[in-house]
């Protein structure tokens, strides 16, 4: 128990360089968020709905975070700051960082049809700040929304997703070798006033790695069609 809460916390020191120690990642509201739903989803396993639901309500007053108790999660989540709201049905994987204001939602609150509502967030996956991820589609490992996106569609795995409505950049989340802060792509510093020239710039480094990728493909084939000629 000791080393998995020492691992847990250890995770969360590498994706926010904040703390200076792991007895000020122990007062994180997202740490307490995710202790605190441990129980309530206990209890609402057992079906005591009225007392997982009241201890929801003690977290989110503490927390500012609404876990749903019905939320199925892994392990090594991080909220980061809080103030976000998930699901019943969500289903989240492990290692999977949410920044604040984010909203895993469901759709068509009004047609009264129970069952799976709300996205199923698969490992490593990162969620920036006022994202808003809706209805019960599937964001691929590995994938980064970023900050304010829209996503309403499944999220290929490795993709990063930003706008309103939610597109994939040609960044790949495979080659960023660096944790990437509110999921957002290139710059680790990022401002969303320059959103639009972040996704051009990045867009254009990648095809010109692509282009250099095909044009070097291109010379190895026809050194060894001259080889073969001679």
């Amino acid at each position: 128990m000791q080393r998995e809460l020492i691992a847990y916390l250890d995770s969360i020191k590498a994706r926010d360089p904040a703390p200076r120690s792991r007895w000020e990642i122990l007062i994180y509201p997202g740490v307490w968020a995710l202790a605190l739903h441990r129980v309530a989803h206990w209890l609402f396993e057992a079906d005591l709905w009225f007392l997982a639901r009241l201890v929801n309500h003690i977290s989110r007053f503490l927390t500012a975070t609404d876990l749903h108790p019905g939320a199925i999660v892994g392990s090594g989540l991080f909220i980061d700051h809080g103030f976000s709201v998930i699901g019943e049905t969500s289903v989240i994987g492990d290692n999977v960082t949410i920044y604040q204001n984010v909203t895993l939602g469901g759709t068509n609150p009004a047609n009264g049809i129970a069952g799976k509502r709300h996205p199923t967030i698969e490992d490593d996956v990162i969620i920036g700040s006022g994202a808003q991820v809706l209805g019960p589609i599937t964001v691929g490992k590995g994938a980064r929304i970023g900050a304010n996106a829209v996503v309403t569609r499944d999220v290929p795995p490795g993709a990063t997703m930003v706008g309103i409505p939610a597109r994939s950049t040609l960044v790949d989340a495979d080659t960023l070798q660096h944790f990437v802060p509110y999921g957002t792509p290139c710059s680790e510093r990022f401002d969303p006033a320059t959103q639009q020239l972040e996704i051009l710039r990045c867009e254009v480094e990648t095809l010109r790695a692509k282009l250099a990728e095909l044009i070097e493909a291109r010379g190895d084939r026809s050194d060894e069609a001259d080889r073969q000629s001679a």
